[in-house]
């Protein structure tokens, strides 16, 4: 089993201090942080022609309560340059560390160049630097642009393997944006097998279990480099909360309010450690995790959220035994949504903008899908996904085809596996008219290194005619957009069981705006 990165760092032992500067708000006589209080590295993401949220957490030893810090804000100063070396430095300040978010900071830089890449870091009490991050600004709305390159990762059980995947990713050149489709961390209390290294503490259920998860993973020094080569456009999935929740429904049985208390408590803890701006921070009036990010002309990246709002899964929870939800047969009723009205409407307002692609980011398979294991006679559907919400998904595609679009294409993830292939205009009919090409990108390292199938899928294709590629390995996908071809690069490693993983280009894809298929390059 590997070892505990954060012991082997040596912080624990650390014998170094720094003082606070006199004057901030977190100024106290007497009172000293240990040094290097940037364990958990930096990040960028949200970016806009104008710039992007920088992010840092304050915590010299997040083992401890508080990451031990002082129960009080803290200023950090901020710097972006336009070179690495930081010789021009273009915009400067303060931000907070604030106490009550566990000493994160999320800074909104503005100013900035179109399309330009930068470079930023932080500056803790005593000129303590952290390192140093790049990100890039969004074009311009009414840009014309040639290309943009946007990765796809997501199910990044630290528990089930290395990060090997991301120390790859951060060396992938000129990527515009990294979208986060979710399961940054998984809520389980440590497993007795199939493990590579353990999670620390039970199941995460207050705000300190969730902060001490979320510090555990971000301490990987390969998260680290991959958050500092290039800004994220972060989501969440169920296991930054719990598996399978959507709405105000946990996956276990039990009264409402208690989980209502376990998801306010995962979704602070997220919004403290990811690179998101302020507006989006979930105890807020109004916040929504929704939004929308313009390539130039080239591409409308519309991100969804696709637990908040979804009515309750069918056939999961209250108690239910393994037998009863097997024979359990879900009723469809019409008023069932994904999404919410709100979002719906959202969505398809934005989908009316003329763009070269619209690009949905999302969460969970959208497509048909047979799931039966080889031999079974009956099929197996997914009530986790968007087949289990028939009707919402109908009605997303009616948007497409109201607008008369053929250049969507569809990010996801979830399953822990590569699945390519297309959403149909009538799911009950594989073989009617594709609407939108979707890329299901395969998970970092939940569900282990894996393979070409998993056990008894090996013909599962024979009953999904829309689905053109299922494979079983880790990795990321990168996405090369062009105004007459999406090209979609599926990455995957040999390994994530032990160090030294080797990355390979599975197979390349192409989409032809008027044809929203996926075909073999």
């Amino acid at each position: 089993m590997i070892q505990n990165p954060f012991a082997r760092r040596g912080l624990l032992g650390s014998g170094l201090f720094l003082g606070l500067a006199a004057g901030t708000a977190a100024a106290s006589s007497g009172r000293l942080l240990r040094s290097d209080p940037f364990t958990l590295g930096v990040a960028a993401g949200d970016p806009a022609p104008d710039g992007f949220v920088i992010w840092t957490r304050l915590a010299p030893n997040p083992l401890e309560q508080g990451g031990d810090m002082p129960p009080v804000d803290v200023v950090v100063g901020w710097e972006v340059a336009s070179d690495p070396l930081f010789r021009k430095i273009v915009r400067k300040g303060d931000g907070r560390a604030i106490a009550a978010l566990a000493h994160s900071v999320h800074v909104e830089v503005d100013g900035l160049l179109p399309h330009r890449h930068y470079w930023y870091r932080f500056f803790a009490p005593g000129n303590i630097a952290s390192p140093v991050g790049k990100a890039r600004t969004l074009p311009a709305a009414d840009a014309t642009i040639t290309q943009a390159r946007i990765a796809s990762v997501g199910c990044q059980d630290y528990e089930r393997g290395l990060y090997t995947a991301y120390r790859h990713l951060a060396t992938e050149p000129d990527i515009d944006a990294v979208f986060h489709y979710g399961d940054y961390i998984y809520e389980f209390a440590p497993r007795a097998e199939g493990i590579v290294r353990r999670h620390w503490g039970g199941e995460t259920m207050t705000l300190s279990d969730y902060r001490l998860r979320y510090a555990q993973y971000k301490l990987d020094p390969d998260l680290q480099a991959a958050h500092a080569s290039a800004a994220f456009i972060m989501s969440f999935d169920d296991h930054e909360v719990d598996d399978n929740w959507g709405g105000p429904y946990g996956k276990d049985s039990g009264p409402l309010g208690l989980f209502a208390a376990r998801k306010a408590a995962a979704l602070q803890a997220w919004y403290e450690h990811v690179p998101v701006r302020p507006r989006i921070r979930p105890d807020l009036p109004g916040s929504q995790c929704f939004r929308r990010f313009d390539f130039g002309t080239l591409m409308r990246m519309h991100v969804l959220d696709t637990r908040s709002c979804r009515s309750r899964q069918l056939c999961e929870g209250e108690g239910m035994t393994k037998a009863e939800r097997a024979a359990c047969v879900p009723v469809y009723t019409p008023e069932r949504t994904m999404l919410g009205a709100e979002q719906e409407g959202w969505l398809e307002d934005g989908l009316r903008r003329n763009a070269g692609w619209h690009f949905v980011a999302q969460q969970v398979l959208m497509m048909a899908y047979d799931a039966r294991k080889d031999g079974e006679a009956k099929p197996r559907i997914s009530t986790d996904n968007w087949n289990g919400y028939p009707q919402a998904r109908q009605r997303f595609v009616d948007m497409i085809r109201r607008h008369e679009l053929t250049n969507v294409v569809i990010g996801s993830g979830d399953m822990h596996q590569n699945v390519v292939g297309h959403v149909t205009a009538d799911a009950a009919d594989p073989h009617s008219t594709p609407v939108a090409a979707e890329f299901l990108a395969t998970s970092i390292t939940s569900s282990g290194t894996g393979g070409a199938r998993y056990p008894g899928e090996m013909n599962v294709l024979d009953n999904n005619p829309n689905v053109k590629l299922l494979n079983n390995q880790r990795g990321y996908h990168v996405y090369t957009v062009q105004p007459r071809q999406w090209t979609a690069d599926l990455k995957v490693v040999d390994q994530v069981d032990r160090p030294g993983g080797r990355l390979t280009s599975l197979v390349r894809f192409c989409v032809d705006p008027m044809r929203p298929t996926p075909e073999f390059s």
